[in-house]
């Protein structure tokens, strides 16, 4: 088999893998780039891996007139920039020592080894610079089959690095059957070492959480992250049940996946410092989850929030009733959003002063929303 995507014979890329092939070394490319190509998705970064050593890499390379980057050396990476794009170029190894965060690593000779220290088969598809792929450990298989499975033993990848249990979720969500089940063991593995989630850095939980809330729907793998007790560990007192409903009214309103719009309905505490939330994505969540329930109009939503994020709102309060958005109201949020109130502290008489003003502005505010937004100015004032 070989792969179709326009990548493989970009000439930026070929022109990395010559310089490499040409010093006499096997070169593939590796991980998810190979992945998407094989199921028809895009590929963000190309991976390449070699048995040729750093030092040996950089010389090829910079033989061939293409700049080098250590940016990883003590891991075997380095980066080769050719026609201004940067490519990782890492040497095959394996895992000598982990401790359940970081690896110590050691070059490799073959690529069953290399393959054998990454997480999930579907991630351990390797490909040559023609494209034809090299399956070590049967990853075309569970690819196939829209399977997500350790390699090995679940419980000793995990223990290698506890991000893969949210990592186990996330490309379920991405890539997984949904009417095929989650892997059995694997998930059995993630609620046996719930505890070392600890030992994570929040920023590389949010990271994770992030990216599985942005798949097209995460309900199935975040009602598994419930059973398994991993919610619950991340993010006291959420629930996975309001998910489902809100996916299904966001493809039914045609919004786009929205990881912040999605936390909003898990609900639980802290979440904002659990997910290490920047504060802009902090105040949207907050503004989110106390609109829900405020009986603010849809109107004045869009007016305070802007529409998109007063849909948003809409879509929360009609997955909470089992509805679907009302496209009067979300028509109503639009238009609030466009409108600007006609009256300004300087339209006001004189005779006020200090907080008398913003008494009056938003008095005068409340009245115009009220009708709808149809009072004029002058209407207003008298």
């Amino acid at each position: 088999m070989k792969l179709a995507a326009p990548w493989v014979q970009d000439d930026a890329v070929q022109q990395v893998c010559a310089a490499i092939a040409g010093g006499g070394h096997g070169v593939w490319f590796v991980g998810g780039c190979v992945r998407n190509a094989l199921i028809g998705a895009g590929a963000t970064d190309i991976d390449i891996t070699t048995d040729a050593r750093p030092d040996r890499v950089t010389a090829l390379a910079e033989a061939a007139g293409l700049r080098v980057v250590p940016t990883g050396i003590t891991h075997g990476t380095v980066t080769i920039i050719a026609q201004s794009r940067p490519f990782e170029v890492t040497t095959l190894r394996r895992d000598v020592a982990t401790d359940g965060r970081h690896a110590t690593v050691a070059f490799a000779e073959t690529l069953a080894e290399d393959a054998g220290r990454r997480d999930f088969t579907i991630n351990a598809l390797y490909a040559t610079p023609d494209g034809t792929v090299v399956d070590p450990l049967g990853g075309m298989v569970d690819l196939l089959a829209r399977r997500v499975r350790f390699i090995g033993a679940a419980q000793d990848r995990i223990r290698e690095d506890y991000l893969r249990i949210l990592r186990f979720f996330r490309f379920h969500a991405w890539f997984a059957d949904p009417d095929g089940g989650i892997d059995a063991e694997g998930l059995a593995a993630c609620a046996a070492d719930l505890d070392g989630l600890a030992r994570l850095s929040r920023e590389r939980v949010g990271a994770e959480m992030r990216k599985l809330l942005a798949a097209p729907d995460p309900a199935p793998a975040v009602a598994a992250m419930a059973v398994s007790g991993v919610l619950a560990h991340l993010l006291p007192g959420a629930s996975a049940l309001l998910l489902p409903v809100l996916v299904h009214v966001e493809q039914m309103a045609a919004l786009p996946p929205d990881p912040i719009r999605r936390l909003a309905a898990l609900g639980g505490e802290g979440i904002a410092e659990a997910l290490r939330l920047s504060r802009a994505e902090a105040a949207r969540l907050e503004a989110l989850r106390d609109a829900i329930g405020s009986g603010v109009e849809p109107g004045e939503l869009g007016y305070r929030h802007g529409a998109a994020e007063a849909v948003d709102v809409l879509a929360l309060r009609a997955a909470a009733m089992g509805l679907e958005i009302d496209p009067v109201q979300a028509e109503q949020a639009r238009f609030g959003a466009t409108q600007t109130c006609p009256v300004r502290a300087a339209d006001l008489p004189e005779t006020l002063k200090g907080p008398a003003i913003g008494a009056r502005l938003r008095e005068v505010e409340a009245r115009w929303i009220a009708s709808g937004f149809t009072l004029d100015r002058a209407a207003l004032l008298r």
